[in-house]
C-alpha cells in the first residue's frame, strides 16, 4: 500500500522567504531516492537545488518553472512504497536509521545533509511508470489546504494587499487552482493607482468615455513588463529599503595611484602568487576601518544604538550575467594581499557560474565598489543596506598631475565614500578616504599600520 507524502519548500536559511522554480529536475512518474535533488530553484541570494527527504515514486509537482513559492508550500508529492527501491537506495542505510522511506534530516540551506552517494537521479522502468499508483493519489491532486477562503499562501502578498488596502477577495488569482501570487497583487496596485492618477471627467452628458485601462500609458507603448524577481527584486528591494532609511552622504578625491601600481608590478614580478589591484585596495580599506571603526558598523534604530563591529566582512560588487551580486570575504582584517587575491578569484568565478552560495552573499560590514571596470570615473553608491559605507573605486587613468612641483603624466583614479550620516560626521568619513587615497599616493604609509 503506497503511502504519499508532501514535500514542501523548506526553509532555505538566511531569513529567504520565497524562491523561483528555475527548473525541474523530476518528472511525475519518476522513481526518486531520498536525499535526491529534485528542483533548481533561485532566492534572492543563490541558486540551489533542493533534495527531497523521501524516497518514492513522484505524484504530483507543484509550480510551474518560473513560479515563484513561498516557504512552506507544496512543491511534490511522493507515493512511498509504490514500486520497488531503486538499488543504490535499498544498500543506502536510511539517515534515520528506520525504515529508510525518509532522511529525518531538516532541510536549511543545502539540502538534507546525506552522503553524496544518494544524490543521483534514478530514471524508473517503464512498468513503474506506468503502474497505478493506490487511492492516495488522488490526494496528492489536490488543492493543498490554506488558510482562510481567500487563495493566498503567501504572507508577502497578504501584507502587500493589506499595506495598500486592496481587498484580496476581489482578485482572481494566475497560479495554480486560482492561487494569488503577488504579481496579480502589484498588478491590481498599479491599475488602482492608475485609476487615481487619471483626471477626473467633467459632470456634462456629452463627456468622453473613459479609456479602457489597458491603453497604453500617456508616456508611451509598453513594450515589455520585467518581473522583479529572483536577483534582480532582491536587488530591487534592498536598494530601495537603502535609500528610504539611511541618510547617506558622499565625500570623493582624486588620488595620484602612479606609485601602487608600481608596487603592484614589482611584487607580481618578484615571482609567487600574483596580487590583483582589489586585494591591494581591499588591504588598504581594512587598514583605515582600523583607524575608523565607526564606518564598520550598523544602526539598530529599535534599539536607538550604533553598534559597531570587531571582524570586517568585506563585500565587493560584481556585475554578472544574473545581475549585479556583492560576495563577502570573510573575516579581510586577517587576511594578506595575496590570500585577498585568491578569495576574490574564487568568489567572482563563482558569481560567473551562477554557484554562489546564500553564505557567499550575506553578512557583509563593509562594500567595496570597483565601477571603475565600467570605464567611468566616479560615482554615487547606495549603501549596501545595512551596513554603513562603502568605498568607490573609479577607473585609472593617465591625467596631467602636479608631481614634485611639475607637471607631469601620472595615473590618477577618483575615489569616493558614501556613508551612512548617522554613525559618524564629515570629519570621520573625510579622514577615512584621506588616508585611503594617501596609501593608493604613497603605499609606504600601508606599512606602518601591518
Amino acid at each position: 500500500m503506497a503511502q504519499v507524502l508532501e514535500f514542501k519548500l523548506p526553509d532555505l536559511g538566511e531569513g529567504l522567504t520565497e524562491a523561483e522554480i528555475v527548473r525541474w529536475l523530476v518528472a511525475v512518474g519518476d522513481v526518486v531516492a531520498i536525499d535526491q535533488p529534485v528542483v533548481e530553484v533561485e532566492t534572492a541570494k543563490a541558486m540551489v537545488e533542493v533534495p527531497c527527504p523521501y524516497g518514492g515514486v513522484v505524484t504530483a509537482r507543484y509550480g510551474e518553472e518560473g513560479t515563484e513559492l513561498p516557504v512552506g508550500a507544496p512543491l511534490l508529492t511522493v507515493a512511498v512504497g509504490a514500486s520497488e527501491p531503486a538499488p543504490e537506495a535499498e544498500s543506502a542505510p536510511a539517515a534515520d536509521g528506520g525504515s529508510g522511506e525518509t532522511s529525518g534530516n531538516v532541510l536549511v540551506g543545502y539540502g538534507t545533509g546525506a552522503p553524496a552517494a544518494r544524490r543521483r537521479r534514478v530514471r524508473p522502468a517503464t512498468a513503474v511508470v506506468t503502474a497505478p499508483v493506490e487511492a492516495p493519489v488522488a490526494v496528492a491532486e489536490a488543492v493543498p489546504d490554506r488558510a482562510g477562503p481567500v487563495p493566498v499562501i503567501s504572507p508577502l502578498v497578504r501584507r502587500l494587499a493589506r499595506q495598500n488596502g486592496l481587498d484580496l477577495r476581489a482578485l482572481d488569482g494566475s497560479g495554480r487552482d486560482g492561487l494569488i501570487l503577488r504579481c496579480d497583487v502589484e498588478l491590481a496596485i498599479e491599475r488602482m493607482e492608475q485609476a487615481v492618477q487619471a483626471p477626473a471627467a467633467p459632470a456634462t452628458a456629452t463627456a468622453p468615455a473613459p479609456a479602457p485601462t489597458t491603453a497604453p500609458a500617456a508616456t508611451g507603448a509598453v513594450t515589455e513588463r520585467v518581473p522583479l524577481r529572483g536577483v534582480r527584486g532582491a536587488v530591487a528591494d534592498k536598494l530601495s529599503r537603502s535609500r528610504r532609511e539611511i541618510p547617506e552622504a558622499t565625500c570623493w578625491v582624486d588620488a595620484d595611484a602612479t606609485e601602487l601600481m608600481a608596487a603592484r608590478t614589482a611584487a607580481n614580478a618578484a615571482g609567487g602568487p600574483k596580487i590583483s589591484l582589489i586585494a591591494l585596495l581591499a588591504r588598504i580599506c581594512t587598514a583605515a576601518l582600523a583607524r575608523f571603526p565607526e564606518l564598520n558598523s550598523t544602526v539598530d534604530m529599535d534599539a536607538r544604538e550604533i553598534v559597531r563591529l570587531r571582524d570586517v566582512h568585506l563585500g565587493f560588487a560584481a556585475q554578472t550575467e544574473r545581475g549585479l551580486v556583492v560576495p563577502v570575504v570573510r573575516d579581510a582584517q586577517d587576511r594578506s594581499a595575496e590570500s585577498l587575491s585568491a578569495e576574490f578569484a574564487r568568489l567572482t568565478e563563482a558569481g560567473r557560474t551562477g554557484t554562489l552560495t546564500p553564505g557567499d552573499l550575506t553578512g557583509g560590514t563593509f562594500t567595496l565598489n570597483n565601477y571603475g571596470v565600467f570605464g567611468v570615473d566616479g560615482s554615487t553608491p547606495i549603501i549596501n543596506h545595512p551596513e554603513a559605507a562603502m568605498l568607490g573605486i573609479g577607473r585609472i587613468v593617465a591625467k596631467p598631475w602636479v608631481h614634485d612641483g611639475e607637471l607631469a603624466i601620472r595615473q590618477v583614479v577618483q575615489l569616493s565614500l558614501t556613508f551612512d550620516h548617522r554613525v559618524c560626521d564629515g570629519g570621520t568619513a573625510g579622514g577615512f578616504l584621506r588616508y585611503v587615497a594617501d596609501c593608493v599616493e604613497q603605499p609606504a604609509v600601508l606599512l606602518r599600520t601591518l
